[in-house]
Order: structure tokens, then sequence, then C-alpha cells
């Protein structure tokens, strides 16, 4: 593999490899190459902890070999290098240790629906992702694994759990890698690295063969993109539901890489510069960013108006405290039965164990009560909404943040996600409404850090058509980290 080839493919999307192979002018194997060429040029990174060439060779050669890159059978990611998040996106006889110590000779059994999904769309898997333990933090630095470098900065988080992910693609190792979101996973991370990240609705995609949602439904999967495109075709990807799933969302009108082909209708779209949380400040960088998408929208045809709908921050914050315990009880029980023992103090993370010891003790009343506050929390934010289409807020209330500030116990589990809150803002209301929300790069700190802008709907349709309009009026493909795979190969 020429080394140079490798390093231009940096720049190209997953659309346009997967175009150069059905052209003829590259291989499947030849783009799994490339990409492995840049992987380990960005090994310092710590994006990729599980190396899955052999399987990845395997399948790209089986691609070749059958021509459907070449005759018109193939969709529009046939071909296309991809990383799978090593939590939530299990692939059958690789590790998936799930950022645990607990964990860490743990194999799956199963794929997950939505990896099958990506598999038969010909997207070639060569490796998993680290991810903080069990998700957790919104930031990726679990002790079994280490640190993800940001590759825009050494000193600030990639952010997380979906950090690994998100880390490999804006440094040019992938055009793509999946991730998932419970209360902010995917867009938290596109936001430090400078990407495009979509939550999509819930219900949008599968959690089969084993679980009907996660997080009573605060979590969903998709993926991390450099571009809107690969994110609405990534989209297609994942969409639809299994015979037996408790719920899904609506079909779409029409393929989602359809409705970011065209300039969206007119949107009422309702501005926030502040928080639904307490938090002491917002950064001035922030305020500006979302003000100056505000003013773009405005320049672009649709209707913006200042204010946003309100919540009661208290119930919101013990709801999903909760159902974190309650699911980190489940996770110590599935550590249990894998290692056939109870785990070690040292096996689990210190703010792991004060979830797992509250979960224990949490009553079916309060788990009850729980679900019923999102709901409840659900129909006010709604009710705030009422006459507009679209919410425009920060991502995060800050640039990227330092290590070792969302990942510590703060002796319970509420006040680790007082102090989350007081940093992500808006995320986790996305995750309790199941509205769909996306974080696009539309700003950056006064040091050059990326910041995103967060845009949330009822449909990811109408936010995918807005993300395409305002990629096109203010590009941000151009703008590479410090840690970019180079064409001299030092990351």
């Amino acid at each position: 593999m020429d080394s140079k080839f490798a390093f231009e493919l940096a720049g190209v999307d997953a659309i346009g490899q997967a175009r150069l192979a059905a052209a003829g002018d590259v291989t499947a194997t030849e783009l799994l190459d490339a990409a492995i060429v840049r992987l380990e040029a960005a090994r310092t990174l710590n994006a990729v902890i599980a190396d899955l060439f052999d399987r990845g060779r395997t399948q790209a050669t089986a691609l070749d070999a059958s021509g459907v890159l070449r005759n018109g059978q193939a969709g529009p990611l046939a071909g296309v290098p991809f990383l799978l998040k090593d939590l939530g996106a299990a692939l059958a006889g690789a590790p998936e240790a799930m950022g645990s110590r607990a964990l860490r000779d743990h194999v799956a059994t199963d794929s997950a629906w939505t990896v099958q999904r990506y598999l038969e769309a010909g997207l070639v898997v060569f490796g998993k992702t680290n991810t903080p333990e069990w998700g957790n933090h919104c930031t990726t630095e679990p002790v079994l694994f280490g640190p993800t470098a940001n590759p825009w900065s050494s000193s600030v988080t990639p952010g997380g759990s979906s950090g690994g992910s998100a880390a490999a693609v804006a440094a040019g190792v992938v055009p793509a890698a999946s991730g998932g979101d419970g209360t902010g996973s995917i867009r938290v991370p596109a936001s430090c690295c400078g990407l495009v990240g979509l939550k999509p609705r819930r219900g949008r995609a599968s959690f089969a063969p084993d679980g009907g949602h996660g997080l009573e439904g605060l979590v969903n999967n998709h993926a991390l993109t450099r571009t809107v495109r690969d994110c609405a075709a990534l989209l297609d990807v994942i969409a639809g539901s299994v015979t037996g799933d408790p719920y899904s969302a609506p079909a779409p009108d029409e393929p989602f890489l359809q409705a970011v082909s065209r300039d969206p209708q007119p949107r009422r779209v309702l501005m926030s510069t502040s928080s639904p949380f307490p938090t002491e400040r917002i950064d001035p960088a922030v305020v500006a960013a979302v003000e100056q998408t505000g003013r773009l929208l405005e320049s672009l045809g649709h209707q913006v108006q200042a204010g946003g709908p309100s919540i009661e921050p208290d119930a919101v914050a013990d709801a999903v405290a909760v159902l974190h315990n309650v699911s980190n009880a489940q996770l110590h029980a599935f550590a249990t039965g894998h290692l056939g023992r109870e785990p070690l103090d040292d096996e689990f993370e210190p703010s792991t164990w004060v979830m797992i010891r509250e979960g224990f003790t949490t009553t079916g009343m309060a788990y009850a009560d729980a679900i019923a506050a999102v709901h409840a929390q659900t129909r006010r934010f709604a009710a705030g909404m009422a006459g507009h289409d679209v919410l425009l807020v920060p991502t995060l209330l800050t640039g990227p943040p330092p290590y070792a500030l969302l990942n510590q116990p703060r002796g319970t589990t509420r006040a680790f996600f007082d102090v989350e809150f007081a940093t992500t803002g808006w995320t986790a209301l996305a995750n309790v409404t199941g509205w769909a929300a996306i974080s696009l790069p539309l700003g950056t700190t006064d040091d050059g850090l990326p910041i995103g802008v967060q845009l949330m709907a009822p449909d990811e349709a109408v936010l995918l058509g807005l993300a395409a309009q305002l990629e096109q009026a203010a590009p941000w493909a151009a703008r590479k980290p410090a840690g970019w795979v180079a064409n001299d190969g030092t990351p």
C-alpha cells in the first residue's frame, strides 16, 4: 500500500470512498489497507483498543471477489472501512470489554442487530474503539485501556462515551465509526472533536437480539462522521425494527440520504443560550456560536425566536441517576456471571461502584417513579416547544473539557450527574424526551478548539435537512486538527 495514497484517502468521506470502489478506482481491500496504515500512524491517540484486521481482510476480500462493488448492486457505503464502539455494538467472536476490567477477557457470542446491518451494507469492520466503563462517563479515560487523546489537543478530552470513535474519525483514520448516546455520548464527542454527531429519535433502530431498549429508552445508537451525507446514509443502514421489538419509530417518508439532497422548507426555530440545569458559567464562545448559527438560519429563510422549553432540573437529574443505578446493578450481575464470581474492588472504577451500590438499594417504587418523571418531563418539554419545529442550543456549555473531570466519583450518583449536566447542559434532554438531536461543528474556542452547536427535533429528517444546509453555508470539512494523519504519516 502506497502511504501517500493512504493518507490522501483520509480526507475522503465514506460515500466518496464507496464511489471510488464502485468506479473500480480502488478495491475494498485497498481501502482497508489504507485505513490500517492511517490507524498505525495514529496509535498514540489510543482510539482503537482491539484490532480486527484479519476479519476485516476476509470481509474485504469477499466483497472484491463477489463483484458487488462494481456491478451496481452495492449500497452507498459498500467497501468502506469502519470501526465499532466497544459498547453496544457487539460483534460475534470479537472482544467486548465495555471499558471494564471485569470484562477484560470477554468475547461477544452474538452480533448486535445494528452491527449485522452494517455488515450487510458492506461496511468493512476492522477494529473496536475505546469507551469508558459501561459508557458511564462523557469522557473516554478508562483505567483498563487508558485515555484516548483528542486529535485537536492533548490537554482536553475527546468526550465520551464514544470518544474512541470520535478521535479516530477526527484524525482521519476512518470516515465514520459507530457510537451510542445515553446522556450525550455521541454529541459530546462530536462537539469535542469537531464532528457531526446525531442521536436518532427513540426507537429508530432495534436493540435486538438482547435488548428491547437501553436505560428505559434513554440510549440510542448511531455514528460519528465528518459529513452530513455520511450521517444520513448510516442512519438509512440501521433504521428499522425487528419483530417483537417493544416499539419503533415511524418509517421515514423517504431515505434519509435523499432528504439531505435538497434545501429544507422554512422551519420555526426556538433558540436558547442558557442551560436547563444550574451552572456557574457558559463559555461566551459557546454563546457566540449558537447566536451566529441562529443568524445563519435566519439568512437561510428560517424563523428564529429566543426562548426555550423549561423542565424541572431536579426531577430530570434524579430520574437519570436512578436509571443509571439500576442499569449498573444489572451490569454487575452480567460481570458476575461472566467471571463466575463476585467482581473484586479493583475490577470496577470508583464512580461505577457508587452507581452499583446505589442500584443494589434502589426500590421498585423509586425505579417506577423515575420512569414516571421521565414521561412527565417529556410532556413538559414538548409543551414548551409548541409552535416551533426545532430547538437550537449549545451541545456543551464549554469548549472540550479537561481530563479527570467527568469520570470522578462524587459520593452519590446524583452528585456525579450534577457535575456532568453543569458541563453538558441540554444533551440529556434529548435522551429523556426521545427527540432526535444533532451536534454540528459550527464554532471554535478562542484557542481554536471545536465547539458544537445542537439542534433538536422530534424527527431526524428535519435535523438532517437543516444540517446539510448549514454545512453548505458554513463548511467545516477543511478544518483539520493538529492530530490529523499527515502525508508523512505523523499523527
